[in-house]
């Protein structure tokens, strides 16, 4: 009888699968920023983690509809493991866009926002491997607060990037494709943040 009844799977290592792909990304991204060369190949090199983000979510989605019982409640895993996602396509999108719009340069405050999402996502892969032991709550919950120290970066970043847009350049197309992309990379460093609401949330119901 008890062989009917799925056996729990541990589903910490696909977070932490996901959680160091978003890092990946976002070190290749910073990468491709720095050196802005071989664009074509370095935006490849994004999208290949991008779709091994896609695979990770898939994977997670497929073995949270075969298990029975899992360590965390369904809909935190699935939301955890989405909203990770969520940082890689930005990231891709960034990406795809400077290639689209064929930008000549990145911009200081293109690296400020890069900077800041890298420290932000390797900050979610400690708090993610904390994830197996609920006695590890509050090195989560400090991780939590310094990814939304982050966020809180970012945002200020992203002002001070669009503020020197209107008053620097005059060209319109250079203004809307560079809104376009800064607006991307921020909302990355805004997943970041949705990922720590996740985090805490799951923390105060297990710990």
């Amino acid at each position: 009888m008890f062989g009917l009844i799925p056996k729990e799977e541990s589903f910490f290592e696909l977070f932490e699968a996901a959680a160091k792909n978003v890092h990946e990304a976002s070190l290749q991204f910073l990468e491709f920023l720095k050196e802005f060369n071989d664009l074509n190949e370095r935006a490849k090199r994004i999208k290949d983690l991008e779709h091994a983000g896609d695979q990770i979510t898939h994977e997670t989605i497929n073995r949270l509809n075969r298990t029975f019982i899992t360590p965390l409640d369904r809909e935190d895993v699935h939301e955890l493991i989405c909203r990770l996602d969520d940082i890689v396509d930005l990231i891709d999108t960034s990406v795809s866009r400077m290639v689209l719009y064929k930008i000549k340069e990145p911009t200081q405050d293109a690296l400020a926002l890069a900077e800041c999402l890298r420290h932000a996502t390797a900050i979610l892969v400690e708090a993610v491997t904390l994830l197996r032991d609920m006695r590890n709550a509050k090195e989560i919950l400090k991780r939590c607060v310094d990814v939304h120290t982050q966020e809180n970066e970012g945002d200020r970043i992203e002002q001070h990037a669009l503020a020197s847009l209107f008053e620097n350049h005059h060209d319109p197309v250079f203004i809307i494709k560079w809104k376009d992309v800064y607006q991307e990379i921020e909302a990355a460093t805004d997943r970041c943040e949705d990922v720590a609401n996740v985090l805490e949330g799951i923390v105060l119901k297990n710990a």
